[in-house]
């Protein structure tokens, strides 16, 4: 039998995926080391909740948004307890199961992949490292060479890169900041719910699905990108 969809033409040129919570099973951790930094510094803890919320800003606005009130001075030592913590554990963090086969699928229609993360370039490329994905992605952003998320520098960047425009280009992400920088960048959105933050935030922001396993959104994505 023929495989039709091999002729399909594709409705996105560019797919651009958040790290932490939509590839990458982290969120546990991360909320982990900055509650555990926070207990450094003997500063009141986040709930589970609070600290998952912020995950995909960058690590200072994620810290000011957790951890509010804080003395100004402070803050750059809680991001260093919380790199101590985090990196302490992170090579036990893996995948979530199935997204080498999800990407090894839209390699296969030529689809340009990047990542647009909250982690610094350092994480970025460490945690490819250790996945093995490095060579399934065109390019990367991290928080530490653009603006935070929602800001669109982000995909902005990646869509002059290779020249697409906003409306064939997808976001992929877990988080509203995912959401609202694909909003903001005039592209479209996809949302997961098996990372950091839950359905109903998400469905607000009229992303084009809501995938609740990695299965579900591979099933998606080869019929809708």
């Amino acid at each position: 039998m023929t495989d039709t969809t091999a002729f399909r033409p594709r409705q996105y040129d560019l797919i651009v995926f958040d790290w932490d919570g939509t590839l990458y099973d982290s969120t546990a951790l991360i909320v982990r080391a900055i509650q555990a930094a926070c207990r450094d510094l003997g500063v009141a803890v986040p709930s589970d909740e609070a600290a998952s919320y912020v995950i995909g800003l960058g690590l200072q606005d994620a810290l000011m948004h957790a951890v509010p009130g804080l003395s100004p001075d402070r803050y750059p030592e809680l991001g260093r307890r919380y790199r101590q913590h985090y990196f302490k554990d992170h090579e036990d963090v893996t995948l979530f199961s199935g997204v080498p086969d999800l990407l090894a699928d839209l390699r296969q229609r030529q689809h340009w992949l990047a990542v647009a993360t909250g982690k610094n370039r350092q994480g970025l490329n460490d945690a490819l490292r250790l996945s093995g994905l490095a060579p399934l992605f065109d390019a990367t952003r991290t928080a530490d060479e653009t603006r935070s998320k929602p800001h669109p520098q982000m995909l902005h960047e990646l869509m002059r890169e290779f020249g697409v425009e906003p409306e064939r280009t997808l976001m992929i992400g877990d988080t509203t900041h995912d959401l609202q920088l694909a909003a903001n960048a005039g592209a479209h959105s996809v949302a997961v719910t098996y990372g950091a933050h839950e359905h109903a935030p998400l469905r607000e922001l009229g992303p084009r699905h809501v995938a609740h396993s990695v299965a579900e959104l591979r099933a998606w994505l080869g019929t809708h990108a």
